[in-house]
């Protein structure tokens, strides 16, 4: 193969990025015997019964070609009716996606260009940035630690001509922390008055535990949201996200699906049409009581802001390095969580996904314990 002697084989921007933290962690508990995996961020529980059954039929039935780019016209009206309950915004458009994380990416696409720039809240999900400079954009960030609250006239300081997107996630990964009904209108208010788009991250949304959910589209009809199937589900693997907003925007992200994803696998959208018709009220009260039982278990011996949703603990690392930390916890206890720096530029704590079994979880507690008082 001939190669310009210039460049290399793989292009600068793929070139620019490495392997994300979390697939690293992925990797390393492949190798490991028995290991205590507190780093998966994944619901333990299983889909629900009608979304396999649906699954298997759509298969058995043939459904298994394409289908139109912005989704199957029974999952779209119903989410196109659940968005209309919630917010009353009859010019709001919706497309199905290939996952959230694939209406994220075309939501991006849809909106920035080269040189615009887009403002996150770190420490926040590993996805952001990458994506956002891939696409040739310029991440503006937002410290929010330690308390992981926005302050808003921090992000009106921040607001350039170049600012082309607010990238907001509550409930938050890794932090688990749900922004207050207050200063996600603000939020709302602020984007809209300064003629930004408020990308609303909303895939947690059904893991709040301490207060009702609070979206920003209830404040402004500018707001794009992305969900999905994943987490309210357990369909990670199938892949079924959504993104609705303002009409041009969403038109031009099943424009962009038409060149890319072409449309989300069409077993999942009749698995997701008949998982919106299920119960979930007990595994999510599974996720609170695990989430309480690990704060109370490492209560006395990490710092920690408690989450008010999404299924992760977020401490302090003690010896101040989360990236150090997660080293120790592996050689001393075989166990997996993930550094903070996987997560923004500061490395000052590290993530533990709690949706194990109780089993894990218990040994998770007593190595963690372990491992405070070994730095004591």
């Amino acid at each position: 193969m001939a190669v310009n002697s210039s460049r290399g084989v793989i292009s600068a921007r793929a070139g620019a990025f490495d392997s994300s933290g979390i697939r690293k962690v992925f990797d390393l508990a492949a190798r490991l015997e028995d290991p205590i995996n507190l780093s998966i961020g994944q619901p333990d529980f299983e889909m629900p019964p009608a979304a396999r059954e649906a699954a298997k039929a759509a298969i058995d039935a043939g459904r298994n070609g394409y289908t139109p780019t912005q989704g199957i016209a029974s999952l779209r009206q119903r989410l196109e009716e659940q968005v209309q309950l919630e917010l009353g915004q009859p010019d709001r458009r919706l497309c199905v996606t290939s996952g959230s994380s694939g209406a994220l990416v075309l939501a991006l696409m849809a909106l920035i260009d080269p040189g615009d720039e887009v403002i996150i809240f770190e420490p926040a999900f590993v996805m952001y940035r990458p994506l956002v400079e891939f696409l040739g954009g310029r991440c503006v960030v937002i410290d929010t630690s330690p308390t992981f609250r926005i302050d808003l006239d921090q992000v009106a300081a921040a607001l350039t001509p170049a600012t082309r997107v607010i990238l907001l996630n509550t409930p938050a990964n890794p932090t688990g922390f749900v922004a207050d009904a207050e200063t996600v209108r603000g939020l709302a208010t602020l984007a809209e008055s300064r003629g930004v788009t408020l990308i609303s991250d909303e895939l947690y949304r059904s893991y709040c535990y301490d207060s009702p959910f609070a979206s920003p589209a209830l404040h402004s009809e500018s707001v794009v949201v992305i969900d999905g199937f994943s987490k309210s589900h357990a369909m990670t693997g199938w892949r079924v996200g959504w993104v609705h907003g303002p009409k041009p925007i969403v038109d031009a992200c099943t424009m962009l699906q038409q060149y890319t994803f072409v449309c989300a696998p069409q077993a999942g959208q009749w698995a997701a049409l008949a998982a919106l018709d299920s119960p979930m009220d007990l595994p999510l009260a599974e996720c609170q009581r695990k989430r309480d039982k690990l704060m109370a278990g490492l209560q006395d011996h990490y710092r920690f802001v408690q989450p008010g949703g999404a299924f992760y603990l977020y401490p302090e690392a003690p010896g101040g390095s989360g990236k150090a930390f997660a080293d120790r916890a592996v050689e001393q206890e075989k166990l997996l969580v993930v550094p903070g720096s996987v997560f923004g530029r500061a490395d000052s704590h590290f993530r533990i996904a709690y949706t194990v079994s109780d089993a894990m979880l218990d040994r998770g507690i007593l190595a963690l314990q372990r491992l405070a008082r070994s730095y004591a």
